[in-house]
């Protein structure tokens, strides 16, 4: 066995017929998270994924979250391949007691790479929204699915307060308060709550989410603002791609709209996209690619976006 695979996980591969009673798997951590554990195991059927929700994320300031996330997360896992074919990993075992799971491994092109190397495909970004919009179509006014999750500290704790409440102690004019207030007083369909380019997978059928830690009942323009946002923030990083990104912010809105567009959605996306944008800047969970000059850009564009009403005023608000 190797040391960084807990007894407990190998005995959920074991239980659950992934690993031979005899077999003694190699496994290696993998990168990209803050806030869970992740390995992947070479078992002899095959690699699978191994995730751990941590009770204290991997940020400068302290931040805590309810490690039960895992299970949510599971959850919406399954609940999202349900709505839309291949929209997630499938899970192949589960400890929600010891905060485990099991999901296959998949070796596919991470989106935020792409973006990385300026390579923006505007009809990828029309995947995402219209995929991430099945989704919450599929699960929009599901009392069962809201049963499901009754995440709402959960939410709160890793979502609202580190980005809306904490950043509304630096910008107490703006309203941010009320914000999450009415936010998290919003029940619509199943969020994800960290769709970000470095938790979608390039699928040979469309996007594959990953990371639904969040996984929370509520406002789905949470998800589209949070999406959108990222990208917005990728036209810093690599100012040479601003016009391929903002084509993919545009491709992605008119798609998610264009499939699932409640009444009051887009609004509510527009309200929460410049206080996004600000949170990642002067939030509990700052970008980590931006430098001080480009955090204050993103500041000075954030602040001027505060009003807007439709998601295009907010793109022609960053544009120019």
């Amino acid at each position: 066995m190797s040391d960084s695979l807990p007894d407990e996980a190998l005995a959920l591969l074991r239980r659950a017929g992934l690993a031979g009673a005899a077999e003694s798997p190699r496994a290696h951590s993998l990168s990209g998270g803050v806030s869970s554990d992740i390995w992947r195991v070479e078992l002899a059927r095959g690699p699978v994924c191994v995730k751990r929700a941590l009770p204290r994320l991997r940020v400068a300031r302290l931040w805590e979250a309810p490690v039960e996330r895992n299970r949510y997360e599971r959850l919406w896992m399954e609940a999202a391949r349900g709505a839309v074919r291949g929209a997630a990993p499938a899970v192949l075992a589960a400890d929600d007691a010891a905060g485990l799971f099991a999901m296959e491994c998949l070796d596919l092109p991470l989106w935020k790479d792409e973006l990385r190397e300026g390579r923006a495909d505007a009809g990828f970004a029309a995947q995402v929204g219209r995929s991430l919009a099945g989704i919450h179509a599929a699960t929009a006014g599901r009392e069962d699915i809201a049963r499901l999750f009754p995440t709402d500290e959960i939410f709160y704790a890793i979502r609202l307060e580190p980005y809306l409440v904490a950043t509304a102690g630096k910008h107490p004019e703006l309203g941010l308060l009320e914000l999450a207030a009415s936010t998290g007083a919003t029940k619509v369909a199943l969020v994800h709550g960290d769709v970000s380019p470095k938790n979608i997978l390039l699928g040979a059928r469309g996007p594959v989410f990953l990371d639904a830690e969040c996984a929370w009942y509520g406002d789905p323009a949470f998800d589209l603002a949070f999406c959108l946002n990222h990208l917005l923030l990728k036209c810093v990083w690599v100012p040479r791609a601003k016009p391929a990104f903002l084509e993919c912010f545009e491709a992605l809105a008119h798609e998610y709209l264009k499939t699932f567009s409640p009444e009051g959605l887009e609004e509510r996306a527009a309200a929460l996209l410049p206080a996004l944008l600000l949170a990642r800047v002067d939030g509990k969970s700052p970008v980590e690619y931006l430098d001080e000059a480009q955090r204050a850009f993103v500041r000075r564009k954030a602040l001027g976006l505060f009003g807007v009403r439709t998601l295009e005023e907010a793109w022609q608000g960053f544009s120019t």
